[in-house]
């Protein structure tokens, strides 16, 4: 791998090319011989920091360090450089492994069976009669485009109130006797019921407020 050094304000010693030489060529083993790197480093204050680039084929990878001294500040960028081209690695693997969509929608249709043909009446060669197939029709019931509206009739009637006051028992007695499914009236207190006769068969008592 090409690496270009570049130094600002420091010095940079043959170990620490040695070293970063060591470095780039674990990380050329997973990105490939092709990548190119620079490595720059610089002063800043009281801290040391080394930042380096690396360019593959499809993939840029930058990482900075920074300690004390430019050895460390190297060996931290030189780890996260290898952690990224790691990733990429695995990702680029798994990309592999997938299907390609090209692939999915190439695939030829899913044809169904087409279904057997009526038998004949008659069993060739053998004279037998043939099985035939089960069939039931099937009632198709249609709405009349026009609803007919039927207007209510209003009836007015006074056999629906009783007069007099009277128990709940005897008002059910009572609409029995008379054969009213609706029945108002008061009780001796004068407070003021409604009896009516519900779609099951069963008495209903309305108290009204």
């Amino acid at each position: 791998m090409e690496v270009e050094y570049t130094a600002r304000q420091v010095s940079v010693p043959k170990a620490l090319r040695a070293q970063a030489e060591e470095g780039m060529e674990r990380i050329a083993r997973i990105l490939g011989k092709t990548a190119r790197a620079s490595i720059m480093f610089r002063a800043q204050r009281h801290l040391h920091i080394a930042e380096l680039t690396v360019k593959a084929r499809l993939q840029t990878i930058v990482a900075a360090g920074k300690a004390a001294t430019l050895e460390s500040a190297l060996r931290q960028a030189l780890a996260h450089a290898e952690l990224q081209a790691q990733r990429y690695r695995d990702r680029h693997y798994q990309r592999k492994r997938l299907p390609k969509e090209e692939r999915v929608l190439e695939a030829p249709p899913v044809v169904r069976q087409k279904t057997r043909a009526a038998a004949p009446e008659l069993g060739v060669g053998n004279g037998k009669p043939a099985r035939a197939k089960a069939s039931a029709a099937i009632a198709v019931h249609s709405f009349p485009a026009n609803m007919t509206m039927v207007e209510p009739h209003v009836l007015r009637s006074e056999e629906a109130m009783s007069m007099k006051a009277m128990t709940i028992e005897e008002a059910v007695k009572d609409a029995e006797f008379r054969d009213r499914d609706l029945l108002i009236f008061r009780n001796v207190a004068g407070d003021l019921f409604v009896l009516h006769r519900r779609r099951d068969g069963q008495m209903e008592l309305v108290e009204v407020p």
